[in-house]
């Protein structure tokens, strides 16, 4: 794995680094064959709140936590079980739903115990809802507005600029988000 290790509000110290490159090396034992992707770590102070975010994006998998803690080496600490959580989970799900020769099934290892505590009964996941409307076109704010009018933390909408289809979200932070196609 490479590591590309930053730092907001913060200087990266070698001991802050290592401790971070010795913890997401220990999610290696949960695969096949090690990952050759990069982890995107970034980590920040804001007041007393120290705050680390842990992205390692693979082909077919996208691993991602954040956690805040007042000590950096507990929040490095608290998002590793995060992503040792979701890898686990995705273990149980590919294991139980996806069964060919080209799935996810095949990329971690094989004794790896299933997360039993969150995981549904069943095999199937289940939608429970299922709603229909138009897309007004209409630019992001616009769509910002609809969303808080709604009280919705999302808002599906049709671009006026570019007519594709687009998302703006509710951030943990208060602001804003938008997803757009590529």
């Amino acid at each position: 794995m490479n590591f590309n290790i930053r730092g907001e509000n913060l200087d990266i110290t070698p001991s802050l680094k290592d401790y971070v490159e010795k913890k997401v090396g220990k999610l290696e034992k949960y695969f096949d064959t090690v990952p050759s992707s990069d982890v995107h770590v970034k980590m920040s102070v804001l007041n007393n709140d120290q705050k680390v975010e842990i992205t390692i994006p693979m082909p077919k998998l996208l691993l991602r936590a954040e956690e805040k803690h007042t000590d950096m080496y507990a929040a490095i600490d608290l998002v590793i079980e995060k992503l040792e959580r979701q890898i686990r989970k995705h273990k149980t799900k590919v294991n139980r739903k996806f069964r060919g020769e080209d799935s996810l099934k095949y990329m971690f290892k094989n004794e790896l115990e299933p997360l039993a505590e969150e995981e549904p009964a069943d095999d199937d996941i289940e939608v429970v809802r299922t709603k229909r409307f138009d897309l007004k076109p209409m630019d992001a704010e616009e769509a910002i507005l609809q969303m808080d009018m709604l009280g919705h933390n999302f808002f599906v909408f049709s671009n006026a600029v570019n007519g594709f289809t687009n998302v703006v979200y509710k951030r943990k932070d208060g602001r804003y988000g938008l997803i757009e196609p590529e």
